[in-house]
């Protein structure tokens, strides 16, 4: 039997395509999201894409939870665009 696998190592981060930053950028926007009320009376967190197509993304039971819940996505993805940019120093030596 012969098996095989393959290894891969960065120096640096692996390159992001421009379509991934900018639906990163159209995440990272609060304008792209908003909340709609379920028949079954949960909210729903919705992001409109590229084609103006709102897309659910997670239900809540309150909206104050919906709202958090796009607050803290906004926040994951610009975290995403800032280490997209390259390695961050976080301690220097001397």
């Amino acid at each position: 039997m012969t098996l095989f696998y393959k290894t891969q190592s960065w120096s640096s981060q692996p390159h992001l395509s421009e379509e991934t930053k900018e639906i990163w950028k159209r995440y990272s926007k609060k304008k792209n999201w908003r909340i709609t009320q379920l028949p079954n009376g949960y909210y729903q967190a919705e992001w409109n894409d590229t084609n103006d197509n709102w897309n659910g993304i997670t239900r809540r039971e309150t909206i104050e939870a919906a709202e958090k819940a796009i607050e803290s996505s906004i926040e994951h993805y610009l975290k995403k665009l800032k280490l997209s940019e390259g390695p961050v120093v976080v301690k220097t030596f001397k």
